[in-house]
């Protein structure tokens, strides 16, 4: 079986090499880089015209329309920069594998794009999205995914059972979502 290889020992990537590797004042640069994106993603989403934009796109696509907004091209960029953060973590991630401890994606990486990406389709899908809770979220499963190493769980079985945990949480959000709006159309 072939190991993963990454970037192997190519030249002029220092740079990457060490925001994939490298530690600032002992803290691992991939925990670095996810608050700093995250800082920029809630300044992007909550403090700027373009989240209030795709918010209210999300909430209501044709509202948004007739208020202007063209959602269009909205939507079409939150796509783009999700697409961006699922870039930038697959070249981390690339960098990671090439270090003895590939088991150090999981701990930083793996969570870096899927949680920001959330953010920006949360937005697409009218939720109330923060980061906060994103990163809340991705801690969660970040702890899931060592109980399941924990338990024995096989690792193939890994992506399933996290996948599972997932979709319940939809499902239940979903519930609790029209269970309030069922109450409130009550009264």
């Amino acid at each position: 079986m072939t190991r993963p290889s990454g970037f192997g020992s190519l030249a002029g990537l220092d740079a990457l090499r060490y925001l994939a590797n490298g530690n600032l004042l002992g803290v691992p640069m991939p925990f670095i880089l996810l608050i700093v994106v995250s800082l920029v993603m809630w300044v992007f989403l909550h403090r700027s015209v373009y989240g209030r934009y795709l918010l209210a796109s999300g909430r209501n696509e044709e509202a948004a329309r007739y208020s202007g907004i063209n959602t269009d091209q909205i939507i079409t960029l939150a796509y783009v920069i999700a697409g961006g953060l699922t870039a930038v973590s697959a070249i981390i991630i690339a960098f990671i594998r090439t270090r003895s401890h590939p088991h150090r994606t999981a701990t930083f990486m793996s969570s870096m794009a899927s949680p920001l990406q959330c953010l920006v389709v949360a937005g697409l899908r009218g939720g109330d999205g923060s980061v906060i809770g994103i990163l809340i979220g991705t801690a969660l499963l970040q702890v899931l995914q060592n109980l399941v190493n924990l338990l024995g769980i096989p690792s193939s079985l890994n992506f399933a059972v996290m996948g599972a945990v997932i979709m319940i949480g939809v499902l239940a959000d979903q519930f609790v979502a029209a269970r309030r709006n069922r109450v409130a159309t009550q009264t």
